[in-house]
Parts: structure tokens; sequence; C-alpha cells
């Protein structure tokens, strides 16, 4: 039975109901203070729950699952390895990362740059988090987008730009008063229905099959789909275990560790030692809530063989085909809710993150000038205006150009511009030396357009080898190459 557009749409109008309601009560009397460190006051299980979310987001609540049985990068449980080098990453941001934020008692992390290196290193960092930011919210978004243009919008003959504007106006209407403040606890709400969603389709084709939870896992463990460990393919295998380890250890240490977007909210905790709790407890949930998903996958590719589905071509489509089409009314509207509160666990704070690193970064919000704060609050809500016709935009754009899983896309680009973002911090962390800092902009670019260039030549290059998510490796690499190449000695003072 399927649902008809018209109830999924009441079900979506009541959704954002609650979040605008969540805004209203969390967005009282708010200011700077309260949108860019909701005033130091999060509990930290609250951040801890709300970064679940949004680390998942709808990429990986509809890409990863349709992965499992692609093909290529992630097939079967291979993502599991990627998610056991994210434990190295996190421990290196509690350990490591956090204590310098908060030591320095940093609003935008990128500030440590010009303390370390120089107002162009600064600059540049909070540059490359921007394009960064921009270009994985947009993906995320075009992901739902796609998704509510075919199965609600659509039918109502909603043009596809008027759907992603739509759903980028609602956004910034509920986190423009009360910024991350809000956002702690609406990706909270998000989290939880975006899990509840996964929960529930598993337990539905359970049903389906006849299975409870330990018919499910053995009939799991029997198909093509359950190999989690890859150590035969080599180096040239995309999915060789050490390849993944090694880049999930660094994707969580420069996108959660240097991503100002996950890292804000946890500068929102009442101090070090809760926010480094958070991000413990944060790390271990994480595991399972991934394993989860890939069950999901799993079964959904046992479910299409056994009931005739044909596999959709662009495989992030698999799971709201069967959800919306092929199971009860009621795992339809879950999913909905699911791959909404997904999507917007991300993208909320995205735009928030967004607007503070302009503000903090490029206004100098904290920095003594002549404007008073309710200048700077009316200065940040548009900022807040121009970051959304931004993501709106670039959505257009991505509308165009994707022709592949969502996820692997992210991945990718991630080595393009998290690179130099990861080299600066490791070299700034890990040695003392002083570089020219009028450089810095030409080092990163430098070291970006050769991590380019070998990604699309390392198979012809190195014997079949490709780089894959291990180019953020290489481009922070080339990075703290450059970094060292501009240095120069201090004069020792006798």
């Amino acid at each position: 039975m399927n649902l008809s557009p018209t109830i999924l749409l009441v079900v979506i109008v009541g959704y954002f109901l609650l979040l605008m309601l969540i805004s209203y009560l969390t967005g009282r009397n708010s200011d700077n203070k309260s949108f860019f460190l909701a005033n130091k006051k999060s509990p930290w299980y609250l951040v801890a729950i709300g970064m679940i979310g949004a680390s998942l987001s709808g990429a990986t609540f509809i890409s990863i699952p349709g992965a499992i049985g692609a093909g290529g990068t992630n097939q079967a449980f291979a993502y599991m390895q990627m998610v056991m080098g994210y434990l190295v990453g996190y421990f290196v941001i509690a350990a490591i990362l956090m204590p310098v934020y908060y030591k320095m008692g940093l609003t935008s992390i990128y500030t440590y740059l010009e303390k370390r290196f120089g107002f162009w290193s600064h600059k540049t960092g909070a540059a490359f988090f921007l394009f960064s930011r921009i270009a994985g919210a947009s993906l995320r978004i075009y992901l739902v987008a796609i998704v509510l243009q075919q199965f609600i919008t659509g039918p109502f003959g909603i043009p596809f730009w008027l759907t992603v504007f739509l759903a980028i106006a609602l956004i910034w209407v509920y986190t423009f008063r009360g910024g991350i403040k809000t956002i702690v606890w609406t990706d909270t709400l998000q989290t939880i229905c975006m899990l509840v969603a996964v929960s529930l389709t598993i337990l539905s084709i359970g049903d389906a099959f006849g299975d409870n939870i330990g018919g499910l896992v053995d009939r799991i463990k029997a198909s093509d789909y359950s190999q989690m460990f890859f150590f035969d393919g080599g180096w040239n295998d995309p999915n060789n275990f050490w390849k993944q380890f090694i880049s999930g250890a660094l994707i969580a240490i420069a996108m959660t560790g240097l991503d100002q977007d996950m890292m804000q909210k946890n500068l929102t905790c009442k101090n070090l030692k809760e926010a480094q709790t958070n991000v413990f407890f944060f790390s271990i949930i994480l595991i399972f809530a991934n394993i989860l998903f890939l069950s999901l996958g799993a079964l959904l590719y046992l479910y299409a063989a056994e009931n005739g589905i044909a596999i959709p071509e662009r495989t992030d489509q698999l799971y709201p085909t069967i959800a919306l089409n092929h199971l009860s009314p009621t795992i339809g509207i879950v999913f909905i809710l699911g791959l909404i509160a997904a999507a917007y666990s991300s993208a909320d704070s995205a735009l928030t993150s967004l607007t503070t690193s302009f503000c903090v970064d490029f206004l100098n919000f904290e920095k003594e000038d002549e404007r008073t704060d309710s200048d700077k609050k009316k200065t940040r809500i548009k900022v807040h205006v121009m970051f959304s016709l931004i993501l709106f935009v670039t959505v257009i754009i991505f509308n165009s150009l994707n022709n592949k899983a969502v996820i692997n896309k992210l991945f990718e680009f991630a080595g393009y511009t998290y690179g130099p973002l990861l080299g600066l911090f490791t070299f700034g962390l890990l040695t003392k030396i002083k570089i020219r800092d009028q450089y810095v902009i030409p080092v990163c670019l430098i070291a970006t357009t050769l991590t380019v260039i070998a990604f699309y030549n390392s198979e012809a290059w190195f014997g079949g080898f490709t780089f894959g998510s291990t180019t953020l490796a290489l481009n922070a690499i080339l990075t703290m190459i450059g970094l060292y190449l501009i240095s120069y000695k201090t004069k020792k003072h006798t």
C-alpha cells in the first residue's frame, strides 16, 4: 500500500511545528553568546546524542544501506573498518584537540591558527572550512530533496527548485534566533527519530520474513553481505582494512575535530571534562548506530531479492523505494521522519556553524570595535540569510552533477578540502616551527591541486592503486611539506 503525498506532507508539517516550538522555547532572549556557544550550559549527554545524528546525517541514512550491495567502496560491512578508525580519531580529538580549544577559550576553532601562525593562516583555515561545509551540507540537503521531490512535493506539481528552497527556509526559520542553543535540543530529537526509523524498518522486514532479531542476524551472516574485514585484496582494494582504518582515523580528526560545525557543539559544554565525556560516549554509541545502518542495508537487499524488487540504478534510492512502496504505511511515515531528521540534524548545525565562522573569523565579532551587540545581531541574521541562499544555489548545481553514491562523494571531497586543515593543525600542534604566514594560501592551494592530480592518475602511475579516502592523508602531508618549505629559524637571544 502506497502512502499518499498528502499524508506525508501533513506528517512533515507536524514535525516542523515541533521543531518551531523547540526553537521558540530555546531562542527566547537569545543573544550572540547564545547563538554561538549556548552560554556554555549545554548538558554533555544532549550534545553527545545530537552529535550522533549530525555525524550520521542524511547521507548515511540512505547511502550506506544502499552501498552494502553496490560493489566498490564500502560494500558489505566494510564500512565498519572505517568506523573502527573513527575511534582512534575521536580519542585524539578528546585528548589533544579539545584541551587546546578549551584552554584558549575559542568560539571558532580556526582562531587557533591565527595565534599559532598568523593572520593569513587563520583566514585560510576558515575559508577551507566554509567551502567544505557548504559543499557537504548542500550534498546532504540535495539527497533529501530528491526523495521529497519524488514522493511528496513532485505529485503536487512543485518544482525541484521550490522543494529545495522550502527545505532550506525551514532550517533558517528555526535556527536564526537560538542558533547552537536551539540545535543542541533539536539534534537530540532528530537523532532519536532517525534511529527509531531504522530500528522499526528492520523489525518490519523481520515480520515480512517471519524472523525475530536472532533470525535476522543469522540471515545476514548467511548472506553475501556480511563480510566485514578485507585483508586479502592488498592496497589496490578500495576496501582494504588498513586503508579504511587509517582513513577513518584521519577523517574523524579532520571532519569532526577540525570542523567548526562538529566542534561548536562540544564547545557549548560547561567545561573540558564534560566535553571529553561527551566525545567518548558519542564514539561508543556511534559504533552500534553504524552496525544498525549496515544491518538494514543487508536486509533491504535480501528483501528486494526475495520479493522480486529491482535494485534502483542509484542505490541511494533502495531504502526509500522499499520503505515507501513495499512496506506498511506506518514504516513509510517513519522513514520520512527519519530522513528529514537525519538531513536536518546536520544541515541546521552546518548553517549555524557557517554563520558563526564567518562572523568570528571574517567579521571579527570577538575583537573590540564600535559595533554594539544589537548591530552585531542584525549583521549575524543577514549572514544567516546569505548562507541559506548559498546553500540553495549549491544544491541546484549538485542536482545536475551527482551521479554516484553520495557518501563516497563526501569522503572524496573531504580529501581535497579538509586536508589543508589537517596539515595546518598537525604542523602547528606537533612543531614549534615558525612560518612565513603570507605564503600559506599558495601552499594550501598547491597541495590541494597536487592531490587532485594524484587522485585521478594514481591508478595509472602506481599499478592500479587508488587513493580513495586516503587523499586526506596525502593532502595533509603535502601541506605540511609546503609549510616546512616556507618556515624560518628564529634567532636565539644570548
